[in-house]
């Protein structure tokens, strides 16, 4: 049996679940990217702001890729729990905001429509950093990406989210409806200012006039999330089932913190954000740098270290004393690039990242944080080494994570296992690293990939460590840190 309205009522007394009328509830959220992170964080926002009486702000959710989890939340009315897991402690809410979930390959135009309904007010996007399909060095749109030609030649039946969002926005231009507030809610640093460039470009190709309706009405203001969301096994389906007395595989689980910061520009109704938890403020970048670069950075670098030295979760990685020196070698390093917002505490904020990393209940998989890397170093890592380098301080840890990163590339564990590499760019990583001759050959043609340079005293720091990762393992490499 599975989760369902009619299951609902049999759920144990102590499962939260929605008290407001769902058939009432207006869909004033159009969310591209529907994915577990989405489901852990935006919607249980919009879902607190249904619960204290707004019902304006249910959510049509769009799979931009494929029908799994529209065909995980079909079968349930859209109804999922949010597992919240700390430690030995858990709580489980049953999730009502989703009320629809389109799949845009098969429907462009329910896509559209939905974007152009009259209630539709805020657009959010979860979609990864490769989902923008932006050319990172140059801020815009892939030249040679066949589903962005499409989009600027034709916007009839869209391929991408920039050409979704211009598709969606000249149909409500048409239709004389107001614009839409747009929201990106992905680790993109100024993700509202290129999400605004992206669209711009589309609407552009295919029509000036409405391009410029866009750029005078629309609102895309840069946003900052922050929660740990690892992947849901069938473990968990299975384990939560056996409590709930239902199935439901549309389940995600997470940790107790969840933050977000949002750009205070708006051009449509809202909920009361303040009330909900959501902070609001002038200038983002700050919290954005800050989460980027602590968080983040040393996700990245437990990822591949982790992955490569045999720890398959987070957890276990901080549990050393070495890992945990690394760590907080890497943001002793990453702290001297930022400017602290006002209300931002780094000491206490590091500290209490150090207590997430180690939150053992959410079996967060090195392997899942290591996708796409080729789409996260830029703003994680990369960034803060030039920082560091122009004002000619070390970055050790830094460059171990960066050459971790590198060592990933040959797709082989130190242990000998070998495994795919999950990348947009995963054949040209792997063609200039099998491809160069030596060490330093390998380092330069992969920091090429980024167009980044390296001085020479980055580029001898990132050889040395790749030449002890190739030759005696991660594991070698992040000893010293102990």
């Amino acid at each position: 049996m599975r989760l369902s309205t009619e299951t609902l009522a049999g759920l144990p007394a102590e499962i939260a679940r929605p008290a407001y009328d769902r058939s009432a509830v207006k869909r004033g959220v159009v969310h591209l990217g529907i994915g577990a992170f989405h489901r852990a964080h935006q919607a249980a926002y919009f879902e607190a702001a249904l619960a204290a009486g707004d019902l304006r702000w249910g959510i049509t959710s769009v799979s931009l890729r494929s029908g799994s989890v529209r065909d995980q939340l079909a079968p349930q009315d859209c109804l999922y729990a949010l597992v919240v897991r700390d430690g030995d402690a858990r709580s489980v809410s049953i999730i009502g905001a989703e009320q629809a979930v389109l799949v845009a390959p098969e429907d462009p135009a329910a896509v559209v429509a939905a974007l152009a309904h009259p209630d539709a007010r805020i657009v959010t996007l979860t979609i990864t950093e490769k989902g923008y399909k932006l050319d990172r060095a140059k801020g815009t749109l892939l030249a040679d990406d066949a589903d962005v030609a499409a989009d600027c030649a034709s916007l009839a039946a869209p391929r991408t989210a920039p050409g979704f969002l211009a598709a969606g926005l000249a149909a409500r231009r048409s239709a004389g409806l107001g614009p839409l507030t747009v929201i990106s809610c992905d680790n993109l640093p100024h993700n509202g200012a290129l999400l605004r460039e992206a669209v711009l470009a589309v609407a552009r190709a295919n029509d000036p006039a409405l391009a410029e309706w866009i750029a005078a009405e629309v609102a895309f203001p840069a946003s900052m999330i922050d929660r740990i969301v690892p992947a849901t096994t069938d473990a968990d389906v299975a384990a939560l089932a056996a409590d709930l007395g239902v199935e439901d595989r549309a389940m995600v689980k997470t940790e107790p913190f969840s933050q977000w910061v949002i750009e205070d520009h708006f051009v449509t109704e809202r909920p009361d954000f303040a009330a909900l938890g959501v902070q609001l403020t002038q200038a983002v970048a700050p919290w954005e740098d800050a989460k980027l670069r602590l968080l983040n950075g040393a996700h990245s670098g437990i990822a591949y270290l982790g992955a490569l030295g045999g720890d398959a979760f987070v957890h276990e990685f901080v549990a050393t004393p070495a890992g945990r020196g690394f760590v907080d070698a890497l943001w002793d390093e990453a702290q001297t690039t930022l400017d602290p917002p006002e209300g931002l505490d780094i000491a206490a904020y590091r500290t209490a990242l150090m207590g997430r990393f180690a939150n053992s209940a959410l079996q967060h998989r090195t392997r899942q944080i290591a996708m796409d890397g080729s789409q996260k170093l830029p703003q994680r890592l990369l960034a803060t080494i030039a920082e560091r380098s122009k004002a000619d301080e070390p970055v050790d840890a830094l460059a171990l994570a960066v050459a971790a990163w590198m060592r990933w590339q040959a797709g082989v564990t130190d242990a000998g296992e070998t495994f795919t590499v999950d990348d947009p760019a995963a054949e040209t990583l792997g063609a200039l690293s099998a491809g160069a001759p030596d060490t330093a050959a390998r380092v330069d043609a992969l920091l090429g990939f980024f167009g980044f340079a390296a001085d020479a005293e980055v580029r001898a720091t990132l050889v040395r460590h790749l030449t002890i990762l190739e030759t005696a393992g991660a594991r070698a490499a992040v000893s010293r840190f102990g």
